[in-house]
C-alpha cells in the first residue's frame, strides 16, 4: 500500500503561490507512482473524490448558502483530455497551468484558496504533488476554516491514497 507524506514545503517549481499575496494557511502531500498519465488525467482521476467526500461538499454548500458564500456544482470531467484555464474539474476552476502543474482556484469574501496538483517525472516513476494556499480576507474566514481543515487534511490523502493505489 503507497504512503501519503506531508511535506513541509510547497515544491519549489510549483506556480501555485503565483501572485498570491499571503498565505495564512498551507500543505502539501506527495506519493510516488509509476505512470506515464499527463498532468490532465491525474488531475482528473484524482479529482474524482469519494461519495463521503462529495457528501461533504453538499453539506458545506447548503451551509454556505445560508451565509451568502460561493456554492461548487460537480463538474463531469469523464472524457476530458485537456483542462485550459478558466475550465472546471470538480467544484473548482482552473486558474494556471503549466505542463507539469495544473492550479485551482476559488475566492470568495471570506478567504481565497488555491489547490494545484504538480507531478515531477523520473526514470524510474512520478512523484505528486497536491498542495493548499489559504488567505483569510477576514475573520469569518478563520472561523470557517476551523472545522473545515481536519476534513480537508482527510480528503487531500483519501484522494491521493486511492489514486495511488489504483492500477
Amino acid at each position: 500500500m503507497q504512503t501519503v507524506v506531508k511535506t513541509d514545503r510547497i515544491p519549489g517549481k510549483s506556480i501555485i503561490i503565483s501572485n498570491f499575496e499571503k498565505i495564512d494557511y498551507q500543505d502539501t502531500y506527495r506519493i510516488n507512482k509509476k505512470t506515464d498519465a499527463t498532468i490532465d488525467r491525474i488531475t482528473a482521476e484524482l479529482f474524482k473524490g469519494p461519495k463521503w467526500a462529495d457528501n461533504l461538499m453538499k453539506l458545506r454548500d447548503s451551509v454556505d448558502r445560508i451565509f451568502g458564500l460561493k456554492t461548487g456544482k460537480k463538474n463531469d470531467t469523464s472524457g476530458q483530455e485537456y483542462f485550459p484555464v478558466g475550465s472546471k474539474i470538480d467544484f473548482f476552476t482552473v486558474f494556471d497551468r503549466n505542463e507539469n502543474e495544473i492550479v485551482m482556484a476559488e475566492n470568495d469574501k471570506h478567504l481565497n484558496f488555491r489547490t494545484s496538483v504538480m507531478i515531477d517525472k523520473s526514470e524510474s516513476d512520478t512523484t505528486i504533488y497536491l498542495s493548499t494556499i489559504v488567505k483569510f480576507n477576514n475573520i469569518f474566514g478563520r472561523l470557517y476554516f476551523i472545522p473545515v481543515k481536519p476534513f480537508h487534511r482527510l480528503i487531500i490523502k483519501s484522494l491521493l491514497r486511492k489514486f495511488a493505489n489504483k492500477n
